[in-house]
């Protein structure tokens, strides 16, 4: 009965730190970064991963935050865009109209 339930402790581990591992590199930890984490995992230096982790989460919010400037200036730069183009329509449909009503009392 020993035997199986070591067994079963040592899937239930191996699934554990799978799925552990496999968290890590969701995250976008580097290969090393995970395996470092994965030593203190199974060595249950659980605090040891502590500072690793928050060090790469303030890397991962760095940059959103990058990325989510340059989103904003192209945001800025299509709002300009569609005003110059609606104002190149106005002018555009402006000149169309004008022209129709001159064609039109020419006849």
């Amino acid at each position: 009965m020993d035997g199986f339930r070591n067994r079963e402790a040592e899937r239930l581990n191996c699934y554990m730190y799978g799925s552990i591992y496999q968290n890590l590199i969701d995250a976008g930890c580097d290969r090393q970064t995970a395996e470092q984490c994965m030593v203190f995992a199974k060595g249950g230096q659980f605090m040891d991963m502590m500072p690793i982790l928050v060090r790469h989460r303030k890397d991962l919010l760095g940059s959103l935050h990058e990325s989510q400037k340059r989103i904003d200036c192209l945001d800025y730069l299509l709002y300009k865009i569609k005003k110059i183009i609606t104002r190149r329509m106005k002018k555009w449909k402006t000149k169309k109209a004008g022209h129709l009503r001159l064609t039109l009392r020419l006849r």
